[in-house]
């Protein structure tokens, strides 16, 4: 069994949790719980949320700075470390301080990322001991992103519901621009609006197979192969999401793709001076909804 991190006792810790975007992903089924199955190449970024976790009390206590998100139940954080420690048998006894640097609900995932950090905080820091898989099967409980996040990895394959996971080699020297908006979508409303007949999208099938067969590649290459499924029915109703993509195609990007459910657009950029020409054009309609980053290295 692997451990998921060192386990020393620590009066207090700090970790990063990084955003991802999707370099491809496709939607090939619905379970019967209701829970979609997808084939996705998920790459982690350089954009962050920053925890903050300290060992005092006796109950977790969660602040949100800078944030408008719950401090509660509600908050998928708190989920996290109420799962922790039932799953360690540890009294609770911890504040989370949570700086929000990823925009809530852009397709970036990062409240997925924030729980996994909060996962592999707490196990470190109350030296719990708890294996990867342990933490790998209370992520998946609270969310089918969150267990990418818990591996040690760039980048990775993602199949099922996101939980089967096969790590990949880092993308290629890219700067990556991302643009958001200004407005949240729901991943749930995405999903469910997204057309899974062969009538309604009849080529999403082959398209898949192929793309599958070439997962491993990571290769600009496969430039032309890479797409999201659920840009058609984001851009459908958020028209703007396809103008970005041709505005960041103008700017130079090599390419231009909506990430996740949305509204988020990243362009990949071969050049440092053509993605800061590109940051400062958006910057200038989209504010501190642009950023500017490199893909993750662990």
């Amino acid at each position: 069994m692997k451990q998921a991190a060192q386990t020393v006792k620590s009066p207090s810790l700090t970790l990063k949790a990084p955003a991802k975007i999707n370099l491809f992903l496709k939607i090939v089924g619905r379970r019967s719980d209701g829970y979609h199955e997808i084939e996705s190449l998920m790459q982690k970024i350089g954009l962050f949320d920053i925890l903050h976790f300290s060992r005092q009390g006796e109950s977790i206590s969660l602040s949100c700075r800078s944030s408008s998100l719950p401090e509660d139940r509600e908050n998928l954080v708190y989920r996290a470390a109420h799962a922790f420690f039932s799953a360690s048998r540890i009294a609770p006894g911890v504040h989370i301080i949570l700086e929000k640097k990823i925009p809530v609900a852009a397709g970036l995932g990062g409240g997925s990322s924030d729980a996994a950090a909060a996962l592999l905080g707490l196990n470190r820091l109350f030296g719990a001991g708890l294996e990867l898989e342990q933490l790998l099967d209370i992520g998946l409980d609270l969310g089918a992103d969150i267990p990418f996040f818990l591996q040690d990895c760039s980048g990775a394959v993602a199949t099922g519901i996101g939980e089967c996971l096969q790590k990949v080699p880092q993308m290629g020297n890219y700067w990556i621009l991302l643009v958001n908006p200004g407005f949240t979508v729901s991943t749930k409303w995405a999903y469910e609006n997204f057309p899974l007949t062969s009538c309604a999208n009849p080529y999403i099938l082959a398209r898949g197979r192929k793309m599958s067969r070439d997962f491993h590649l990571v290769h600009p290459g496969l430039f032309e192969e890479l797409g999201n499924d659920l840009e058609a029915v984001t851009i459908n109703r958020y028209p703007e999401i396809g103008d970005i993509k041709k505005e960041l195609k103008k700017a130079g990007a090599v390419t231009a793709l909506m990430s996740g459910s949305g509204p988020t657009v990243f362009g990949l950029f071969s050049g440092k001076e053509e993605a800061q020409r590109g940051f400062v054009r958006f910057a200038k309609e989209y504010g501190a909804n642009v950023f500017l980053v490199r893909p993750y290295i662990p």
